[in-house]
């Protein structure tokens, strides 16, 4: 979902800079967990008083956060209510039956109990979810690379003189410092959608922001005063400074560049082999557990060694920014580059972009060819906030570039910072542009875990593929002509496919936005439904175009209806899993630790852009067991409901105990829209083993969706994507002039029943039919028939009236799927006549002589 636009502030006076302290790495003291320090500082008060050194006055970013209402607790039998109607489509009827009485027994018995200890547990909390949320997130143990960080692959930057990596990285920071530099300051606009203003505390975690794991569990550590970068190149880490302590920008573009070429050039001349050898990055790809003891042996000789200081400094940085030295052309080559990296191994050695990465950060990539993408660690932020940064700074790289040929250009930012070339560099404070290479010192230990640690991730990115369609035919402006909301229409599609290739309806997931609520974030939207199921085997069938599209008109109906609930708050999924959290939080403490272990051997697939909660936290002293050691459940994840294990096991509530539970959250098909024009393609990896982690994006003329399955067919897949998109099309146009809209009633009569070019026969033209006319000269073959009198008319069509090349399975008709339906429901066989197609100087300084 893209941020709503929001109007830029009046331009104000620069503050003036202020004395500048030593400028050195924040110390283990200071450098305190996101639950201590940024979650703490949340309302704009709290905010100013930890990031801003100076008096900025109040601040217009977190002006609204006072006045944001709480997410509601939604009323039990109104839950219990949608979340039968949510799995009912999913089960046969005995197997609904069975839930109808398990949710029946949970509000007798068990449900009202819970429902309360929630409302106490939520009374003192911003948001009753929350701290489930992040349990859930940061004791996930398996890697978070395909399984957890999503990607925005950016659109090339039209400006011919940034087409390369050198400029187009240069420009990315310079763009992504200013708008750190309008957060610590507070002048960032508050995100709005239809006036109403949204939750802006997910921001100050996009940057300085990381993700430690540690033996009990991840957690999330920011340092708000930072002001150094890391950029890696040829898995090799180097780091300067580029804000002062004012947040102001110290560097210019073209020093910047500079710094880039140098650190370029010094990569290049490391051997590949010894750079494979030093490749730390690729630890941060490996089960967490694991990272956390290889941790500990970076940091095995002390606070003070140069591994800890190393640490430090990548730790703390505003980002990492990854030169990769290869030019992916394709854009699913793109987005498996910006997901997880390359693997390539030549000799022996890896050579792949896959180590080239730091992924318990913020990551800004740009490959050789000036193509550019961002991969987030997802825990503190979700997809709208990472887009709301990812938009503005693409937006000011090309104004900027406009004020170089108009200086009246606008800008994005209320005020600026001061031109580095005309200050007194005595003025920054200290501070080091100068780059330095950070060399780790590798102990046999880690050379040996570096080596495992790539094949493992080699083996990973090998078990999973991607494509990517680029859908130019039509989009936004199209499918809202036709009366439908994008997305539900998109979401149709998803289960369309599948159910043409498969022959069934699975769980489907896609996240509504709740921030329009104090610390909101998602819920679940569950697409399929009654009135989804009902249109895909209606699609698949012999029957009437009329009824098709009727079909799907309701399909969409019911999925907007359900948005809009979820985005109010009141959806099922994350009501049932707070629930369920509270019914845990009772267990006894041994039990809980006892069971720990086997709780993590299911099938706990996180939902990058997914379902519910991953099994990870925020810690807190009352999500610990006795142990230590966090318990948790992911709701995006198959939650079996066995009780944990203990001499006397405990009673699970029976709605979580029965099957329907982990069917629901067992997500097959993971959906997410989120895009605007400055992005090319988005997307994730699966979050289960059998099913596709699909990212869309939604233009006016043109739909992007990124597709990837642990090789379930994933091209197939979104060739009959494609293929139903064509189809549907012609579907709509065949009934808008079959039965068009009672405002071109008068009209009808005067419609050919040939579909012919665009104005003959038709007389005078309603503003829909104007609003198509250019569309229609465009179909392919303008000659099929489409008889009014044929009570059969169907998807089917001769070849020179096909949208398709064969119709969306290929070679296989659309109701031949639905015939296997038929004949399990015992119908009749429908007709098959016809078919469908300052710090101490850490490193090695890097010099810059020669530029």
């Amino acid at each position: 979902m893209a941020p709503s636009k929001v109007d830029s502030p009046p331009q104000t006076p620069l503050l003036p800079a202020l004395a500048l302290s030593s400028g050195k790495l924040a110390s283990p003291t200071k450098f305190k967990s996101l639950n201590e320090s940024v979650m703490s500082a949340i309302h704009a008060k709290e905010v100013a008083a930890t990031t801003l050194p100076y008096d900025a006055g109040p601040g217009i970013t977190f002006a609204h956060q006072d006045s944001l209402p709480k997410l509601p607790i939604a009323d039990l039998q109104d839950t219990c209510r949608n979340y039968l109607s949510a799995v009912k489509p999913l089960q046969t009827p005995r197997e609904h039956a069975d839930t109808v009485a398990a949710v029946r027994e949970f509000l007798k018995t068990d449900g009202p109990e819970l429902q309360e200890r929630l409302k106490k547990y939520a009374s003192g909390k911003s948001s009753y979810i929350e701290q489930f949320w992040y349990d859930s997130y940061l004791n996930y143990d398996n890697p978070v690379v395909l399984n957890l960080n999503p990607f925005f692959l950016l659109e090339d930057d039209p400006t011919p003189s940034r087409r390369n990596q050198v400029t187009r990285a240069a420009s990315l920071v310079i763009s992504s410092l200013s708008f750190v530099r309008a957060l610590r300051r507070e002048e960032l606009p508050a995100d709005k959608i239809r006036g109403t203003p949204l939750c802006m505390y997910q921001y100050p975690r996009i940057f300085s922001t990381s993700r430690i794991p540690t033996e009990n569990g991840c957690v999330m550590q920011s340092d708000p005063t930072a002001k150094h970068i890391v950029i890696m190149c040829h898995s090799q880490f180097y780091w300067f400074d580029v804000l002062d302590d004012n947040s102001d920008i110290i560097i210019t573009e073209r020093d910047l560049q500079q710094n880039l070429q140098a650190i370029l050039d010094d990569a290049q001349m490391t051997p590949i082999q010894l750079a494979a050898k030093s490749a730390v990055g690729v630890l941060s790809t490996e089960n967490r557990r694991v990272w956390a003891n290889l941790r500990d042996v970076l940091t095995q000789d002390g606070k003070d060694s140069t591994n800890a200081e190393c640490l430090r400094i990548v730790d703390t940085a505003l980002f990492v920014l990854c030169l990769d030295q290869t030019s992916p052309q394709s854009a699913a080559e793109l987005s498996m580059n910006m997901l997880c990296g390359t693997n390539v191994v030549e000799k022996g050695v890896q050579v792949g972009t896959c180590t080239n990465r730091w992924y318990d950060k913020l990551q800004i990539i740009v490959c050789k060819n000036g193509s550019a993408g961002i991969n987030f660690e997802h825990t503190g932020v979700d997809g709208h906030t990472v887009l709301r940064m990812t938009s503005d700074v693409y937006t000011d790289t090309i104004l900027r570039f406009a004020r170089t040929i108009n200086g009246n250009a606008p800008s994005l930012w209320a005020t600026v910072s001061p031109d580095p070339n005309k200050r007194d560099p005595a003025s920054f404070g200290d501070v080091s542009t100068t780059p330095h290479k950070l060399e780790w010192t590798m102990v046999p230990e880690l050379s040996m875990a570096l080596r495992f640690a790539e094949t493992r991730l080699a083996d990973l990115i090998n078990q999973n593929e991607f494509e990517v369609l680029e859908f130019s035919h039509y989009g936004k402006n199209f499918i809202t002509s036709m009366g439908f909301s994008p997305d539900a229409f998109v979401q149709m599609a998803f289960q369309a496919a599948y159910y043409g290739l498969y022959g069934r309806a699975e769980s489907t997931y896609e996240p509504a936005m709740t921030k329009i609520f104090l610390h909101g974030r998602t819920e679940a939207i569950r697409t399929v439904s009654e009135q989804s199921l009902e249109f895909v085997k209606k699609f698949c069938e012999n029957a009437p175009a009329s009824e098709k599209v009727d079909a799907l008109r309701k399909a969409c109906q019911k999925h907007t209806a359900t948005t809009k609930e979820c985005s109010k708050g009141l959806g099922q999924d994350r009501h049932l899993y707070a629930l369920f959290c509270v019914w845990q939080r009772g267990l006894d403490e041994e039990s809980l630790s006892q069971s720990d272990d086997s709780s993590r051997d299911g099938r706990m697939s996180p939902d990058a852009y997914g379902s519910s909660p991953l099994s990870g936290s925020f810690e807190t002293q009352d999500s610990m067991s006795a142990s230590g050691r966090s318990r948790s459940f992911s709701d995006c994840s198959s939650i079996t409901g066995t009780p944990p294990t203990k001499v006397t096991p405990p009673v699970v509530p029976s709605i979580f105990s029965d099957p329907a539970w982990d069917k629901l959250n067992n997500t097959i098909l993971s959906t997410s829209n989120c895009g605007n024009p400055s992005l090319r393609a988005f997307g994730f990896g699966p979050t289960s083993g059998d099913g596709f982690g699909i990212g869309y994006i939604i233009k006016d003329e043109s739909i992007s969706i990124s597709v990837s399955s642990k090789h379930r067919q994933t091209k197939r897949f979104v060739d009959t994507l494609q293929n139903y998109f064509l189809e549907i099309r012609h579907l709509l146009r065949a009934t808008q002039q079959k039965e068009p809209p009672r405002s071109m009633a008068r009209e009808a009569d005067k419609l050919t029943r040939a579909r012919g070019p665009a104005g003959q026969g038709r007389g005078a033209k309603s503003a829909v039919q104007r609003q198509l006319s250019g569309k229609v000269i465009s179909v392919a073959g303008g000659n099929g028939m489409l008889a009014d009198d044929d009570a059969s008319l169907t998807s089917v069509r001769s070849e020179d009236g096909s949208d398709g090349e064969s119709g969306m399975l290929g070679g296989y008709g659309y109701f031949d799927a639905g015939s296997v339906a038929r004949l399990l429901e015992k119908r009749d066989k429908p007709h098959t006549d016809s078919k469908l197609p300052g710090r101490r100087a850490v490193g090695r300084m890097v010099k810059l002589t020669d530029y």
